[in-house]
Order: C-alpha cells, then structure tokens, then sequence
C-alpha cells in the first residue's frame, strides 16, 4: 500500500520506519529535507522516500497525521483538496496547560474532520508514546498490547485495523469519532503515569475476553 506519514519527528518516524519494514511504499511528506530529525531517520531506514506533501499525498490511499496537533489548523486547510478521499489516521492529541485535554468537550479528531470533510478520519496510534511504535513486542505476555481506534468511516476503520494488526497490536475499534475524546483522555492518563509518574514507556494495555 502507499502511504504518506506527515511529521518525522519520534512519533511519525517510528510508524513509517515499521510501515515499512512490514511491506508498505511509505512516503514522508515534507518540505524540509534539511531537517536534523529526517536525516536521522532515513539513517535508520534508507527504504524511505521523501516528498513534498502535496505529491506525497497525491500518490498515498493511506495519510498518517503525526504533526504537533497546534499546526494542524494551519497545515490541514492547505493540504485540504489534496487530502479528499484518502484516508487520514489521526495520531495526534490536543494537550493543553499542565496536561489537561487542549480543547474540552470535543476532541481533536473531531475538529480535524470538520476541517477535512471529504477525508475519513480514524483516530489511532494516539494512546501511548512513541517507544512502542518502534516496539510492541512482549515476549511471553500471550497477548498482543490493544491499539484503540474510532472513526465514522466503517471501510476506512476496516483498512487502518488491517494495517494495526499488521504491526502486532490488536485492533480495538471503540466506535464512532465521539469516542476520540475518551482515547485523547487515555493518552492523558498514559502521559501521567509514563512521563511524569515514571513508570515505564512501555507500558501498554491489552484486552482480554470470555
């Protein structure tokens, strides 16, 4: 599949790198090709290609948002046409001061589908931080670590649970895109526990059934 990763930074570096690595063309869109965290990246994975955003998306069925969720106001409305009818996987999280959620009774995911309505938006890849997307392995756990996912789309739901599952989690759809505020809020329980709490980045969750 073809895929466009907006932002090289730790978050949309890892999910290319392993996109690529399980098979995928993956295009990092972006028109800063002096970047430190580029340079660093196509080190880890040369297989990579790079293109400005508007030719990177123009070849992708598949676009994954892994900006910081500030620039999306200014970034999405330029890329807006270019963006109508792909699919776009949201993995960002609107944070505001002192680890409260930035926007309140509506979610991130949802502001970026009114800016995008001709894109199906499906929230995913937002709950934990980057060190499990470059690893998600546990050896021995007998359970694959859970990525929730939501979205109003059902076919676009069903293409990124494809390509969850093929990274190693276990896809979880939690439902329509009203259930991405209560995900952006896990990401805040995570943030809590991990980064200010100290406890490990790779702690992740995992579903289990009867």
């Amino acid at each position: 599949m073809q895929i466009a990763v907006l932002g090289h930074g730790h978050v949309g570096g890892a999910l290319a790198d392993q996109l690529e690595r399980a098979g995928h063309a993956v295009t990092i869109a972006t028109d800063d090709r002096a970047s430190e965290s580029l340079a660093r990246l196509l080190a880890r994975n040369p297989r990579l290609a790079v293109a400005p955003p508007r030719e990177a998306i123009a070849q992708a069925a598949v676009v994954f948002l892994a900006i910081p969720y500030q620039a999306n106001a200014e970034v999405l409305p330029l890329l807006a046409d270019a963006l109508a009818g792909r699919i776009l996987v949201d993995c960002t999280n609107p944070v505001g001061p002192r680890l409260t959620h930035g926007i309140g009774a509506s979610s991130g995911t949802e502001a970026i589908q009114a800016m995008l309505p001709a894109t199906p938006v499906v929230k995913a890849f937002s709950v934990y931080g980057y060190e499990n997307f470059e690893d998600n392995r546990f050896p021995g756990a007998g359970v694959r670590p859970v990525m929730p996912f939501c979205g109003d789309s059902a076919e676009a739901k069903r293409v990124v649970g494809t390509l969850i599952a093929e990274l190693g989690w276990e896809p979880l759809d939690v439902g329509g895109a009203v259930q991405a505020l209560h995900l952006e809020h896990m990401t805040l329980l995570w943030v809590r526990m991990v980064r200010m709490g100290g406890r490990s980045p790779h702690l992740v969750w995992a579903m289990l059934t009867r």
